[in-house]
This record gives structure tokens, sequence and C-alpha cells, in this order.
């Protein structure tokens, strides 16, 4: 009996292990390719959360138009202080005066990516998915670097 109960035990620790394993490799590299599959496909970004001090649509400022709505997964909702843990994904959605969807800008917290950047990995994309660019652009990195100390991230505030 002691034996059986020890071996179902075993087994159960492989599965989780196992599953938790598998639960982290379903997130993209560096890619804004893969990111972009990730989070319209695996993940869709459009059933995320919002950030509590920041939901709905809000005014937007350039670059990133006149409004924009931004989304966040679960785990930058659970990072309760800078920085955010790995794997945080904020989506923003940007758009236009008459509330058309111009753009989708993307930061993605990539472990090792870009260290003396807070290891941000940027996307912008057009709303069919058309990368306009991505990796370390200087105007994203320039402008979110005025908030280092909250990580990079402009429109929520962690304290």
């Amino acid at each position: 009996m002691k034996k059986h109960c020890l071996i179902v035990m075993i087994i159960t620790c492989v599965v989780v292990l196992y599953s938790g394993v598998a639960l982290a490799e379903e997130k993209p590299g560096a890619d804004a390719k893969e990111l972009w599959n990730y989070i319209t496909t695996v993940d869709p970004y459009t059933e995320w959360g919002f950030w509590p001090d920041h939901k709905g649509l809000q005014p937007g400022r350039s670059p990133h138009g006149a409004g924009h709505k931004v989304f966040v997964n679960s785990a930058g909702l659970n990072s309760k202080m800078p920085p955010a843990a790995y794997g945080t994904i904020e989506v923003k959605e940007n758009y236009s005066p008459d509330e058309k969807l111009m753009s989708i800008t993307v930061m993605y917290k990539v472990s090792g990516y870009n260290p003396s950047d807070g290891d941000w990995f940027w996307a912008k994309y057009s709303p069919d998915g058309t990368v306009d660019k991505s990796g370390k652009p200087a105007g994203c990195i320039g402008c979110h670097g005025t908030r280092a100390a909250n990580d990079f991230i402009l429109v929520h505030d962690f304290n």
C-alpha cells in the first residue's frame, strides 16, 4: 500500500512538473510574428484585463493616437511592484480621433532579452498583424525609459 501511494505521488509530481514546463514553453520568444500569433490565437489579448488604474478607452497622445486601450496579461496584473514579472505582456490598441483602430503596440518582458532596458521586447503592428517594427526601437525605449523606475510602464503606477 505504501509503495502504491509513493508511486502515485511520484507520477503526480512528474505530471505537475511537466505541465508547468509545457505552459512555460507556450510563450513565444522575442519574435514579432510568434508574439502576434500568441496574443491573437494562443492567448487572445482581448480576453485579458486592464491595469486597475487605466481601464477601457483612454485619451492618448503621439505616437499612439488620440485614444487607446491597454490590455495586460495575468503575469503583469499579478505583478504588484516593479519590475513586472517575466512573461508580462501589455498590448495597446491605438485609435484615431474617430475611434478607428490604427495600430497595435506591444511590450513583452523576455528574460535576458535587453537587460539595460528592462528586458522589454517591443512590437508595432498594423491592425491586420503586419509587423511595422519590432525589437529594441529607440523611440519606444526613449519614451518609456523616462519611467525606468516603474519598469518602463507608462500607464500604470505600481506604487
